[in-house]
């Protein structure tokens, strides 16, 4: 498995201003294996940056030695695919193909897609959607994204979120099945299962060779708000279970820590954190 770190952890990566330079030293300084960049409408990486600039970003992780495979997206939460406004889920649609477009130029293997609220817990005007709609419309978005995963070679990875949306790994299968494409899959969010009282490894082993990526942080079910979030090791999270789950299920790819807000020393805190739960399997 990659020991990786989103660009989100670094100070600028959430509203898109830390260069790309700057984040491959960061994320190699600390100690990772690998970066995961991401994709907003403003920033260093938007869905009209060009070929050469995606191209020279690619060069330049790599020039620090990092793997790179994974792009995300929170572009769903401004535009979301289950919206009630068809515009906005056409602009969604519209914002993402391109997005996939870019990660190929970026040389990377998935990118994250959320597929649409119910509800979004941060935006109390939002919804709800009925559930049976924003199923259908969450399945029209990603109808329309898998021609362009096809043709950039992209697999596109459906997160598991605080969006009220497949709270069962049964009903999360099943809709990936549905579909029947080898360029879909899921981007398994181990920290965000504990906020609605599930336990990840038993979704793993469900999930098996259908989860194509994993996004770790930690979880203090007590709180079981947004505030529950902590570093990692210091939460509910069972990290070592979740490690031996993945064993089982052949998955080798990256896991990138998604530790947010940034802090002068989140990078080096959960770099060790996570030399600790990989040395709870043999690699």
């Amino acid at each position: 498995m990659i020991k990786s770190i989103s660009y989100w952890s670094m100070k600028g990566g959430l509203n898109g201003s830390c260069s790309i330079d700057e984040a491959a030293f960061q994320a190699r300084e600390a100690g990772f294996t690998g970066l995961e960049l991401c994709i907003a409408e403003v920033g260093v990486l938007t869905p009209s940056t060009d070929q050469e600039t995606c191209e020279q970003y690619r060069q330049t992780i790599s020039d620090q030695g990092l793997v790179f495979e994974t792009l995300a997206s929170g572009m769903s939460w401004a535009y979301c695919p289950t919206d009630p406004d068809p515009d906005i889920r056409k602009k969604s649609i519209e914002l993402h193909q391109e997005a996939l477009r870019r990660a190929a130029w970026l040389g990377c293997k998935a990118m994250l897609f959320v597929p649409g609220a119910v509800k979004i817990v941060w935006e109390p005007e939002f919804g709800p959607v009925p559930y049976d709609q924003a199923v259908q419309w969450a399945r029209e978005a990603i109808e329309a994204l898998l021609p362009v995963a096809n043709e950039t070679g992209v697999d596109l990875c459906i997160e598991n979120v605080w969006n009220g949306l497949f709270y069962s790994p049964l009903e999360f299968a099943a809709f990936i099945d549905s579909f029947d494409h080898p360029r879909l899959g899921i981007y398994l969010d181990v920290g965000n299962l504990m906020g609605y009282h599930q336990h990840p490894p038993h979704w793993i082993d469900i999930l098996g060779n259908r989860i194509k990526r994993v996004h770790i942080k930690d979880f203090k079910c007590a709180v079981g708000s947004m505030e529950g979030f902590c570093d990692l090791l210091e939460g509910d999270v069972p990290f070592p279970e979740i490690m031996k789950a993945l064993v089982r299920i052949g998955y080798d790819q990256t896991v990138v820590a998604e530790m947010m807000p940034p802090d002068n020393s989140l990078l080096e805190r959960t770099s060790k954190a996570m030399d600790q739960i990989f040395s709870t399997i043999k690699l």
